[in-house]
């Protein structure tokens, strides 16, 4: 028995999608003969017809990869979409290098592995640029042999 205008006019009278009305379908002889929104209404309040839920979305899969980027996973190329950076502005990065290299150098002067003026120089090299990291200010310093 087809009953898909009926289907229809109660999804028209309570706003939803056909897919969410549920017809009982052993009456569907008296669902046939429902021919206004009344008699839908009618049917909807005695049980036989049927408004479904919001199915909704699942959070499950949503926290478990928020769990998984927290440990440091699932950030590789395919996953970034800005530049580099829109994701770490040249400032903060500018900002933790030069922190680094100051701090390194602090060291260095205070172990005395260099002396005042070559950490006045470093200092404003760093300040200029010159270094990339505190890598290449160690490796500066081997290669011109002040550190062994």
């Amino acid at each position: 028995m087809d009953v898909s205008v009926q289907k229809r006019l109660a999804a028209d009278a309570y706003g939803v999608g056909v897919d969410r009305v549920w017809i009982d379908p052993t009456k569907l002889e008296e669902v046939s003969k429902a021919l206004t929104k009344e008699d839908i209404r009618v049917l909807v309040e005695k049980g036989i017809i049927k408004i479904k839920p919001i199915k909704g979305q699942s959070r499950v899969w949503a926290r478990i990869r928020h769990l998984q980027k927290r440990k440091g996973r699932r950030r590789g190329p395919g996953s970034r979409k800005g530049s580099k950076t829109a994701r770490l502005e040249r400032k903060r990065s500018w900002i933790n290098r030069i922190r680094a290299l100051r701090s390194l150098l602090r060291t260095l002067k205070q172990k005395g592995l260099i002396d005042r003026h070559l950490y006045r120089k470093l200092y404003l090299m760093a300040k200029g640029g010159y270094f990339r990291s505190r890598s290449h200010l160690l490796f500066w310093l081997k290669d011109r042999g002040y550190l062994e």
